[in-house]
């Protein structure tokens, strides 16, 4: 948890509940002493105990949540309906609010004990109809207070109650924002374990699959993608978008990669996944192979990592793993492959830029055409003639026929290392 963070959360809670105070109720100054209904908070105080009692079984009874789940004890309850008619009951016609405190201590509690919201407003809502209950009873078997008394009960109350309320509330967020920090970064840290390989003892795998709502079994992907700059992430709000979709992943940004682990429970989500984030990203990304073991996630990285430098620098390409084989074997081994650019094409480098670039340009689409001069001559917008006239100029300063399977092998790999190299290809 982030001390700070959690400081300035609660900061920020207590200046929203003054300025609450400020705009919705009295300044204490100009709250004037009301007898009559500071002796009503009197009499019922010295029955606080029972009305407490019977306060917590009305909630129990008519709130669903506090009936049916065991995660918030009647003694609990009690305490907490308790420590509401104190505030209620010793602000009655007192010349100033008393501590609301304990309110913002309650929605914590409540918030750490998963009471859904809306509960917990419906528990309040019950309490305060309690309390003016309790006034008119009062009212009926004692004479006292008289019915203007009640009205001014009734709209002082309703005052104490909202500002309770929001109190309670403001604290209830504040918990669940300092929840759902503490969720991610431990969420975070898990997935960094997995991907350095740090974790491998079977039951600590499966509690991280539990901790990470993912599934124990793959298949998994792991995505690397290239963030834009240090700390940004290439793909923001990518589990829930993945979420959207039926697709659960768990992501932990590094300084250079923006890193997620993706559970494929059908073959179509890799499509899905693919399409997502070929639409999502103005930079690199990788795809590994898929694989069953969450202990296989570290060489899962390296794999993506691979698929991802398999691009061209500067390009919004999605590369897959087992989708392009050669432009993976030509980024696996990048030393080796520039020794292998300056063997294969080395007496291309002489030329201009230019010059050199656009007879690279008319291999490349020669070799995604199949071989075919004219389907490349089509993608260039030029003669097929001239495509075969470049093609020979390779050939000439190559020494490597385009006919021969090694010699064609040779060159495109030798192709897809240029294209991969900063600077001119």
């Amino acid at each position: 948890m982030n001390p700070v963070v959690h400081a300035d959360n609660r900061s920020y809670t207590r200046a929203r509940v003054a300025s609450y105070h400020l705009a919705m109720g009295p300044e204490p100054a100009d709250w004037a002493v009301d007898e009559e209904l500071a002796e009503l908070g009197r009499v019922l105080s010295k029955r606080i105990d029972p009305l407490a009692t019977a306060m917590a079984e009305r909630i129990i009874a008519e709130v669903g949540f506090y009936r049916d789940q065991p995660t918030v004890s009647p003694d609990e309850l009690r305490d907490s309906c308790r420590a509401h008619l104190e505030y209620v009951l010793g602000s009655l016609g007192a010349p100033s609010i008393r501590d609301i405190s304990p309110a913002e201590q309650n929605g914590r509690r409540r918030a750490d004990a998963d009471v859904p919201l809306p509960a917990l407003m419906d528990a309040y809502r019950v309490g305060t109809r309690f309390i003016w209950e309790a006034f008119v009873a009062e009212a009926e078997s004692s004479g006292s207070p008289d019915s203007a008394t009640l009205v001014r009960a009734s709209s002082q109350v309703w005052t104490l109650q909202t500002n309770f309320i929001e109190a309670m509330s403001a604290g209830y967020r504040e918990a669940m924002t300092t929840r759902v920090l503490s969720q991610e970064h431990e969420r975070s840290a898990l997935v960094g374990a997995l991907l350095e390989g740090r974790i491998t003892e079977t039951r600590t795998l499966w509690e991280a699959a539990e901790i990470l709502r993912i599934t124990r079994r793959g298949p998994y992907v792991v995505v690397a993608a290239e963030v834009p700059e240090l700390g940004r992430q290439a793909i923001p709000d990518a589990e829930n978008r993945l979420r959207a979709d039926g697709i659960s992943s768990a992501w932990r940004l590094l300084p250079d990669l923006q890193v997620g682990l993706v559970v494929l429970r059908t073959p179509q989500q890799l499509g899905q996944l693919v399409t997502l984030l070929t639409g999502r990203s103005a930079h690199r990304i990788g795809i590994s192979p898929q694989y069953q073991a969450l202990e296989d996630t570290g060489e899962a990285l390296r794999f993506a990592r691979i698929a991802m430098t398999a691009a061209a620098p500067g390009s919004a390409a999605v590369t897959q793993f087992d989708q392009a084989p050669l432009a993976v074997a030509a980024a696996s081994t990048p030393e080796v492959m520039r020794h292998v650019t300056g063997s294969v094409l080395g007496a291309l480098a002489g030329l201009p830029d230019v010059e050199r670039a656009l007879l690279l340009d008319t291999l490349a689409a020669w070799r995604d055409s199949g071989g075919s001069a004219a389907a490349a001559a089509e993608r260039l917008f030029v003669h097929p003639n001239t495509v075969r006239h470049r093609l020979r100029r390779i050939s000439a300063a190559t020494g490597r026929s385009l006919t021969a399977p090694r010699d064609v092998a040779e060159l495109c790999l030798a192709l897809e290392a240029a294209r991969q190299q900063p600077g001119p290809a």
